[in-house]
């Protein structure tokens, strides 16, 4: 196995142990990144092992392609479409993998590479697709949405109590030229919103909701999480570390309902063999980075991982 150097991936020994690694498992890493964690898998996988590693972005893919290793299978491929990218790899859908991890969000090489339009820090064209090669940019959007549009994805996705002001200023901005950059988008959200939590840029909020709005992130968790139900054997670990409170209510919320799906009402004639039956299993307590990881790679410091384990029963 040979490849470049990864970037550090964020609670890397502490998802691979929640993985429960079997030696001839069949195993799938849904977001690429750099290959922290692919790499990790690899080690403990014996040669009979298959892993599976996605990414919707070409240039993690680039990178995934450089390591050399039989038991690896990289595609370019939305971790949203699990279901189909199992088919296309040959993999029976039903009941065939062992484990999925997700490690959901932007990675630190989009936001190091300054071109990619995720950050404000670095000039650029007000780009934010993971996938540069499909849909529309930032930039593309900002131009057509409307004030109501926009103040609802800055809103609910950046969480911007000034999400309205921002949106006003946007579409009046571009009546007279669109906005192109990274730059021209930061100075004008910074001066809309004068004040800020100390220590976060007045941009973040904003430019945070944008990347999540550009990328459908939710809306391709929403999508990931039943098909891992259905692709997980009995006894498959489903792990998911997420950087964003949206991110992480959607996981606890969707794991709770499946270890607890009892909702009948009280007093209800029913049979115990009639009631809904739990189809996941929680392992452990929602781990966090530790204070020497988060020194090492502040991007840490807001991680969630959360773990469950697939039960017997009907399949989904």
């Amino acid at each position: 196995m040979s490849g470049p150097p990864q970037h550090a991936a964020v609670l890397l020994r502490e998802a691979v142990d929640a993985l429960n690694i079997k030696p001839a498992g069949t195993y799938v890493d849904g977001t690429f990144g750099r290959g922290g964690h692919t790499r990790a898998i690899l080690e403990r996988l014996g040669p009979e092992g298959r892993l599976l590693a996605l990414d919707c972005d070409p240039q993690a893919v680039a990178v995934a392609c450089t390591i050399v290793d039989q038991r690896l299978l990289v595609m370019h491929h939305r971790f949203g479409d699990l279901a189909d990218a199992l088919r296309r790899a040959g993999v029976a859908v039903q009941e065939a993998v062992d484990g999925v991890l997700l490690d959901i969000g932007v990675s630190s090489p989009q936001l190091d590479e300054g071109g990619r339009g995720f950050s404000f820090r670095h000039d650029a064209p007000l780009d934010m697709r993971m996938d540069t090669t499909q849909g529309e940019t930032a930039a593309q959007w900002l131009l057509r949405a409307s004030v109501q549009e926009i103040t609802e994805v800055i809103r609910n996705y950046g969480e911007e109590r000034f999400a309205f002001q921002i949106a006003k200023k946007i579409v009046v901005a571009r009546g007279e030229r669109p906005l192109a950059t990274t730059g021209e988008l930061a100075a004008l959200v910074r001066a809309t919103v004068r004040t800020r939590e100390p220590g976060q840029d007045a941009a973040t909020r904003t430019f945070q909701a944008l990347r999540i709005h550009i990328n459908q992130e939710l809306e391709q968790l929403a999508l990931v999480l039943p098909q891992a139900m259905t692709v997980l054997k009995n006894g498959g670990r489903l792990v998911v570390i997420s950087f964003h409170s949206l991110e992480d209510r959607l996981v606890k919320r969707f794991m709770r309902d499946e270890a607890d799906p009892d909702r009948s009402p009280r007093r209800l004639p029913l049979r115990a063999a009639e009631l809904p039956q739990p189809r996941l299993r929680l392992i452990g307590k929602p781990a966090r980075a530790s204070a020497v990881e988060v020194a090492a790679n502040p991007r840490a410091r807001s991680a969630v991982m959360r773990v469950a384990e697939k039960l017997p029963g009907k399949a989904a």
